[in-house]
């Protein structure tokens, strides 16, 4: 199986994506999966898709991609957090 790409992307890439990073990191070292995260701006989204396999974005999405993107805001305000970690989850382990 191929490493898969994961965009982790808020407003300025520093704040809450990394909360979304270090929870991330968590959840792919307890499922065993390898798994490439990269940290950007949504701003820079746009071009990095064609490398990525998914998005997880702690701010609103400004468009449409052509991978599939999700919002991270569970794991900022706590509710959903096992839902979110499944969705994520079912994309990475396919």
């Amino acid at each position: 199986m191929n490493r898969q790409t994961v965009l982790v992307a808020c407003g300025a890439g520093i704040a809450t994506s990394t909360v979304v990073l270090d929870h991330l990191e968590e959840l792919i070292e307890r499922e065993n999966i390898k798994v490439e995260l990269v940290q950007c701006k949504i701003a820079e989204v746009a071009s990095l898709q064609s490398n990525a396999d998914l998005i997880v974005a702690s701010t609103i999405l400004p468009t449409k991609y052509s991978i599939p993107a999700l919002s991270a805001t569970a794991y900022i305000s706590g509710i959903g957090i096992e839902e979110l970690d499944k969705e994520i989850l079912s994309y990475l382990k396919k």
